[in-house]
């Protein structure tokens, strides 16, 4: 890695490279396993629970999963995922996890170099990318054995590390180990580059290097500046044919949009009612702690506020009954907090009885702003007005993406270019598909997002140490998201 930073990093590089995947995280590391000449096959003995996928399967014999038609082998799968490819990977990698089975992958993977692509991955972080940011002794929201890539469950490293899953989900600490672990020991540490932060994406023609004869096509240059250690900045500037945009989607908080948001009692991150808590700030003599949203991250700040007694009033703008609520589709036996929390948003609504002192919730209610003196005006259902003193308010209703190096901050690869860049935006093309695009020469800005199926997107969620919360493997659907002439 350090030779890498050395040869291509230490100064404008005037040689144009394959591929350039922007973030470290388990999206990015699974499209550089794929682009660094891993190649899926079936294994000859193995047979699929799925009968109609298995035929399909078996009509090719030895022959690459990449090599094969995608859209033919994706159809008629079913699942959380609304990407048939993304599907089609998760039933080859867990064949009947969604029916509870343990059935082992139907992969074996073979390192074929001539098939490799030569790419880089930028990250912030260490491989493993956001993960390294969390409290370690957090639990992930999914079972451990959703969180590994192609090649190495996760309870394999975790038995040799003689490691434990609890009631079947990992740490945030292990995940991340596991993780930078899995870059080294499949050898793909030569392509990554920590420290790395983008700073600006742009598409043109380079100019001259005076180096001789130049191409005159047009490229992606990549810009930003490396982190050394001693936290000095090293200004980098790379040329690309192709850019994979793999950045997650949690770094910019959904913001509500209404007066009095920027007040300095509101805040956007669970982190804030842990640090208030800790000087003494927040306490259980204090006026509630507002928290908004009905998601998990918004149960993970009920649970860290109720651990330590602290006034809470929970409002959301969902009926408690929303079949599309994310507790309704958690195991009741994997996640009996986020149940507990589900409970009391029935239970403890503002005009009922108190069965759980110290919490309140107001279901359907519509935030109209915050006052200076640390009040909050609602409209409840009926459309009347309601006014809460508080001491702290948590708006916890969801992030998108930080697109901030992209012209316009990425806002023409939305289908709405006045609303923020969401996970899922136009996407197409998919996972193993990438690996195949990048040979064609042509010029693509692609994006991996997360989706509602299993696997690679990173949905990060801080929460409750050692009882919640810490990340959300559950889906990665990658997408192509310009036409092949490049960005407009």
């Amino acid at each position: 890695m350090s030779n890498w930073r050395k040869d291509h990093l230490g100064a404008s590089s005037s040689e144009p490279l394959k591929v350039i995947i922007i973030g470290n995280g388990p999206s990015g590391i699974c499209l550089s396993y794929l682009l660094s000449g891993y190649t899926p096959y079936v294994k000859p003995d193995a047979v699929h629970p799925h009968p109609l996928l298995q035929r399909k399967l078996s009509e090719a014999p030895g022959v690459s999963i990449l090599d094969q038609d995608l859209d033919y082998l994706s159809e008629g799968l079913e699942g959380r995922c609304q990407s048939p490819v993304a599907l089609l990977f998760d039933a080859l990698l867990r064949p009947d996890t969604d029916f509870g089975g343990n059935t082992e992958s139907v992969l074996t993977w073979k390192l074929q170099k001539e098939r490799a692509i030569p790419h880089v991955v930028l990250g912030r972080n260490l491989p493993g990318g956001a993960w390294h940011s969390i409290e370690g002794s957090m639990v992930t929201l999914s079972q451990g054995q959703w969180m590994g890539l192609p090649d190495l469950e996760v309870k394999d490293w975790m038995r040799r590390k003689r490691r434990g899953l609890r009631n079947s989900r990992a740490t945030a600490g292990d995940i991340a180990h596991y993780y930078r672990d899995y870059v080294n020991k499949k050898g793909l540490g030569q392509s990554f580059v920590s420290g790395a932060v983008v700073t600006a994406v742009e598409w043109g023609i380079p100019e001259p290097s005076g180096s001789g004869a130049q191409d005159p096509s047009p490229l992606f240059q990549v810009s930003g500046f490396l982190t050394a250690e001693d936290q000095s900045q090293q200004p980098f500037s790379l040329c690309a044919h192709n850019v994979v945009l793999a950045t997650g989607t949690s770094d910019s908080p959904a913001r509500l949009g209404i007066p009095g948001e920027t007040l300095p009692f509101v805040h956007h991150e669970l982190s804030a009612l842990e640090v208030a808590i800790r000087a003494g700030t927040v306490t259980p003599d204090s006026d509630p702690v507002l928290i908004i949203g009905a998601g998990l991250s918004a149960a993970d700040a009920v649970l860290y506020a109720r651990h330590y007694n602290i006034l809470v009033i929970h409002a959301f703008r969902r009926p408690v009954d929303d079949p599309g609520l994310v507790f309704n589709q958690l195991p009741k036996m994997l996640y009996p907090e986020y149940h507990k929390v589900h409970q009391m948003m029935r239970e403890q609504s503002i005009l009922s009885p108190s069965p759980y002192e110290g919490y309140r919730s107001l279901p359907e209610h519509q935030l109209l702003l915050f006052k200076e003196d640390r009040q909050a005006l609602f409209q409840d259902p009926q459309g009347l007005h309601k006014v809460f003193g508080l001491s702290l308010v948590l708006v916890l209703i969801g992030s998108h993406p930080d697109l901030s190096f992209l012209p316009g901050a990425g806002a023409h690869l939305a289908v709405d270019p006045d609303q923020p860049l969401l996970a899922g935006d136009r996407s197409s093309h998919e996972l193993m598909q990438q690996a195949l695009q990048m040979k064609s020469g042509e010029p693509r800005l692609q994006t991996q997002t997360r989706a509602q199926g299993r696997n690679y997107g990173p949905d990060l969620q801080l929460g409750v140490k050692g009882a919640s919360v810490s990340g959300d493997h559950r889906g990665l659907t990658p997408g192509s998201l310009l036409p092949k002439s490049g960005p407009k």
